[in-house]
């Protein structure tokens, strides 16, 4: 297991919300835990799919995992769900709220310059 990797009680809390792990005919699919550490490990490093290591599987399986779960509304219910077992044992704080402050400015030189062809 790496350092970022889920711990035995993350997974123990998340395993519950995701769908079953089915045993279809032909290649067994790749472990739910497997895949969800995969993207712990993008979302860390902000590398690209094909830069995902080895030990994760294919990368192409992780990103049709991610991409498929998200058409299908799976993060949303584990998200909600989460949220809700926090606030059912008190974790939540509803009050806070984040607002993200990010500002990126142009360069002086990218207002009001003339279209290319334009005449005036």
């Amino acid at each position: 297991m790496s350092r970022g990797d889920l711990t035995d009680e993350q997974w123990e809390r998340l395993r519950p919300l995701l769908p079953p792990q089915k045993a279809r005919r032909g290649r067994p699919p790749k472990d739910h835990r497997q895949i969800l550490n995969g993207l712990l490990w993008l979302n860390r490093t902000g590398a690209p799919w094909r830069d995902l290591p080895e030990q994760y599987g294919p990368w192409q399986t992780i990103a049709t995992r991610f991409y498929r779960w998200r058409r299908a509304g799976i993060w949303d219910r584990v998200l909600a769900d989460l949220q809700s077992q926090a606030d059912a044992e008190g974790k939540l704080d509803w009050s806070l709220h984040h607002v993200d402050g990010t500002m990126i400015r142009a360069h002086q030189h990218a207002a009001g310059a003339q279209k290319r062809g334009s005449t005036t």
